[in-house]
């Protein structure tokens, strides 16, 4: 007779560092995806940085429950009570990590900076994101520092390929 247990998998083979990790890149990545698709027409009134906010934190719950949830169908056999919940809420770096952008949005939209232009900053902030999480992720790793700066430097790029492109578009 086969053992009952050994077709429910165990718990994921990811752990808190590399989940933030993921979703913080992942998250920042999107995040400057987001403000250049936002920002294309031209549009910078305070009431268009604040539908400008509120699309990007809908992307951003959007991303998060679609990301979770391929990853729970994505596993193969029985599934475990609760399990695709968990595997939502382990998305929560993802939102965390654009939460700075909607607010540098929002803020724009409230009043707080100004409106226009408001995307460069949202831009610079997200590359250094990317930065300081490839720097981190590495140095977790236990690689030098050189190497260490060399994987912020290439996660960094992943942003400004975006600025780039959108400047191109434009």
């Amino acid at each position: 007779m086969a053992d009952p247990t050994a077709a429910v998998p165990g718990p994921s083979a990811h752990d808190t560092r590399s989940l933030l990790l993921f979703g913080g890149v992942y998250g920042a990545v999107v995040a400057c995806a987001m403000v250049a698709a936002l920002t294309e027409y031209g549009h910078s009134s305070p009431a268009a940085r604040r539908y400008d906010a509120a699309w990007l934190l809908v992307t951003a719950f959007a991303s998060a429950l679609a990301h979770g949830y391929s990853h729970y169908i994505a596993e193969r056999g029985p599934h475990r009570r609760g399990e695709a919940l968990r595997a939502l809420a382990g998305e929560w770096p993802l939102v965390v990590a654009m939460l700075p952008t909607v607010l540098i949005l929002a803020g724009a939209g409230w009043g707080w900076w100004p409106a226009d232009g408001v995307e460069y900053p949202a831009f610079v902030f997200n590359i250094a994101l990317l930065f300081v999480l490839g720097l981190a992720s590495a140095r977790w790793a236990g690689r030098r520092w050189a190497v260490a700066l060399a994987t912020g430097l290439v996660d960094a790029l992943f942003g400004l390929i975006v600025v780039v492109a959108n400047a191109i578009i434009k």
